[in-house]
């Protein structure tokens, strides 16, 4: 397996297939690389070369007790892209992911970035708070953390239903 070492210990998983310009992928939570494995097939069979890294504490990354917050997830997807040494690269967040492609370029700029697309990204501030009026009740983030420990699948399949838009499911628990 391919891994770039952090300075905190941890390691970084990355896939990187096929060759051209680069598509570097950054999945959502509680996702990993292997979520854009059918688009990294189909674009590497078409001439690019397609990274996708495994986010500390996702996959086989570093199961890390810090650096779980964006400015750290930033840091090591720019580890990744200096390692590979990709330039002119799309940049392509999902969720979170489009988080961490967001804070990548805030802090360290679009020098080795031709263009992000961000889908379905998590906004700079997601919570509720009299500075952001229309966020998500902190409530419903920790029912998310109570659900993580105590029915991890429930969880998962409340959050396929879409936890921040209602209930698309007769008789699901949306947290």
């Amino acid at each position: 397996m391919t891994f770039v070492n952090r300075p905190d210990g941890a390691q970084i998983f990355y896939k990187d297939w096929g060759s051209g310009a680069p598509v570097v992928f950054s999945h959502g939570w509680p996702l990993n690389a292997d979520s854009w494995d059918y688009q990294m097939l189909f674009l590497a069979s078409r001439g690019y070369r397609c990274v996708a890294h495994d986010r500390r504490g996702h996959g086989r990354s570093t199961q890390s007790w810090h650096g779980n917050e964006m400015d750290t997830y930033a840091d090591d997807l720019a580890a990744v892209i200096e390692a590979l040494d990709l330039r002119d690269a799309t940049l392509v967040g999902f969720s979170t992911g489009g988080g961490e492609v967001a804070r990548y370029i805030g802090r360290h700029g679009t020098r080795r970035v031709a263009r992000a697309v961000l889908v379905s990204a998590v906004p700079p501030l997601m919570v509720q708070r009299p500075d952001n009026p229309d966020g998500v009740p902190i409530e419903v983030f920790d029912e998310i953390r109570a659900g993580s420990t105590t029915d991890r699948s429930q969880l998962y399949r409340d959050l396929a239903d879409g936890p921040f838009f209602g209930n698309n499911r007769p008789g699901a628990a949306v947290p």
